[in-house]
C-alpha cells in the first residue's frame, strides 16, 4: 500500500519488522544495569550503535522523489560491524578489492577449528589468542606446503575469523581461501597436483601440526599463571581442506558474509517480549528449521560475545596475498594470464528508490542535524498536512564523515 503524502518513512522495509535494534533498545539498558562494569567497552559501543542506527540521533538526509515529489528522511547508518542493517556496501567494496587479487588457478577452502576444551579460553583471552589462532593456522599450512612432496614453495592465504554457531554459541575457527599452487625458489609457479584422496596437503598431518603450533604459541602468549586446559590425546583438531569446486568467487562471497556482519540476521528474530527473545536457526546436523527461545540478557550475552575487542581484525592476508608481496602477486597474475578486466571495478551504488511511488529516484536535498530531524518529525505529528518549501532539484551534499544515507 502506498503511504500518504505526509509520511516520512526511512525506507520501504523499516516498518513492523523485528530487528536486533528492537532487542537492544528494549533490553539493552537493563542488561547494562545488571552487568555494569563487567561489560567490555566494545560491547557497550555495539549496543549503542545498534540502538541509534538509522534514527534521528545520527541525523539524516532530506530527499525528494524526482517523479512524485514525495519527501523522505533518509536516516544515517552507524556503520558498526555488529549492526545487521549496515555493511552491505562495505562488503561489496571488499569483494571487489579481493577479486583484483585472484589468480587464474584452482582455489582451496581450508578451515581450522579448535577443540571445545579451548573455546572458553580463547573467548576470555581474545587479544592474546585470536592472533595466535590466525598465525598458527597459516604457519602449519605454509610449512607443509614448502615440502617438495606437496607444493615445494611459498603460498598465500586470505583468512577470515568466524566465531559463532547457528545458536550463537562461541566456536572460533578460521576459514581460508588458498590458491592451489606455490611459488618455487626459482620463481616458477607449481600448481597443486590433482589427487583423489589428498588435497593440497595431507589433512591429518596438517591437523597435528596446527595443534602443536597453537598450543605452544598460546602458552607463550597467555599471561603468567594462566594455564591451557588439558586436551585429551584422542581429541581431533578438525581441519577441512577441499577444492573450491564452485569457483573462488563463490567461496569469496561466503567469506564476505563474516567480514562486515556479526552472528545473526534481523530476519531470524521472530519474537521479542519483556521476558524472552525467540529466533530461528537451521540445525547443522538435521538441516531442519528450528526456533530457540532465550531470556533477553542471555540473547544479548550470546550475541555480544562475537563482537571483537577494538583493534582486533576479522580478516588477515598471509604470504603471497599479503600487502608486503603485492608486487610479486601482480607479477604472478601476468605470468599466469589473469584477466585484467575481470570484476576489477567496485560496484556503483544506485541512487535510492522512492518508497512511495517505487519508480522514481530520490534526490538528496540537504543534510539534517539530529535536532532538525526531531523538529520535522514533531511538526509532522502535530500538523500532518503541513508541507515544507524546498527546491525541486538540488545537487547532493558531500558524503558525511560519520553515518551515511541508506
Amino acid at each position: 500500500k502506498r503511504r500518504s503524502t505526509d509520511s516520512w518513512p526511512t525506507s520501504p522495509s523499516d516498518h513492523h519488522v523485528l530487528r536486533r535494534a528492537d532487542v537492544a533498545a528494549r533490553h539493552g539498558p537493563a542488561y547494562m544495569a545488571r552487568f555494569g562494569g563487567a561489560i567490555l567497552p566494545s560491547h557497550v559501543r555495539a549496543l549503542s550503535a545498534i540502538t541509534i542506527c538509522r534514527t534521528p540521533t545520527l541525523g539524516a538526509h532530506l530527499g525528494v522523489c524526482a517523479q512524485c515529489q514525495q519527501r523522505h528522511l533518509l536516516y544515517h547508518s552507524c556503520r558498526h560491524r555488529a549492526c545487521a542493517r549496515c555493511g552491505h556496501d562495505a562488503t561489496e567494496r571488499w569483494l571487489a578489492s579481493q577479486r583484483q587479487l585472484l589468480l587464474p588457478v584452482r582455489y582451496f577452502h581450508v578451515v581450522f577449528t579448535l577443540p571445545s576444551e579451548l573455546r572458553q579460553l580463547v573467548r576470555t583471552h581474545q587479544r592474546a589468542l585470536i592472533g595466535v589462532l590466525f598465525r598458527s593456522a597459516y604457519a602449519a599450512l605454509s610449512e607443509l606446503a614448502k615440502d617438495p612432496r606437496y607444493l615445494g614453495g611459498r603460498i598465500g592465504a586470505l583468512a577470515v575469523l568466524h566465531t559463532w554457531t547457528r545458536t550463537l554459541g562461541y566456536h572460533p575457527h578460521v576459514h581460508m581461501l588458498v590458491p592451489g599452487g606455490a611459488l618455487t625458489a626459482d620463481g616458477t609457479w607449481r600448481p597443486a597436483p590433482r589427487r583423489r584422496k589428498r588435497y593440497l596437503v595431507p589433512i591429518r598431518a596438517l591437523g597435528k601440526l596446527f595443534a602443536g603450533k597453537f598450543l605452544d604459541a598460546a602458552q607463550r602468549a597467555l599471561p603468567d599463571g594462566v594455564r591451557i586446559p588439558n586436551v585429551s590425546v584422542g581429541t581431533k583438531w578438525v581441519v577441512f581442506v577441499k577444492p573450491a569446486v564452485q569457483g573462488s568467487d563463490t567461496v569469496l562471497r561466503y567469506l564476505g558474509r563474516y567480514v562486515h556482519k556479526t552472528a545473526i540476521a534481523d530476519g531470524a528474530i521472530v519474537a521479542c517480549t519483556d521476558h524472552v527473545v525467540t529466533f530461528r536457526y537451521r540445525d547443522s546436523r538435521t538441516h531442519e528449521r528450528k526456533t530457540m527461545t532465550l531470556p533477553p540478557h542471555e540473547f544479548l550475552r550470546r550475541f555480544l560475545q562475537h563482537v571483537l575487542p577494538k583493534g582486533l581484525h576479522r580478516v588477515r592476508a598471509f604470504g603471497l596475498l599479503s600487502s608486503a608481496h603485492r608486487t610479486t602477486l601482480r607479477q604472478l597474475q601476468l605470468l599466469l594470464g589473469a584477466n585484467a578486466g575481470r570484476d576489477l571495478d567496485a560496484p556503483q551504488k544506485s541512487p535510492p528508490r522512492c518508497p512511495h511511488c517505487r519508480t522514481g529516484t530520490l534526490i538528496l536535498i540537504c543534510r539534517l542535524t539530529p535536532d532538525a530531524c526531531r523538529a520535522i518529525l514533531a511538526a509532522q505529528t502535530s500538523l500532518p498536512a503541513q508541507t515544507l518549501s524546498m527546491p525541486a532539484r538540488a545537487p547532493p551534499p558531500p558524503s558525511p564523515q560519520r553515518g551515511s544515507a541508506p
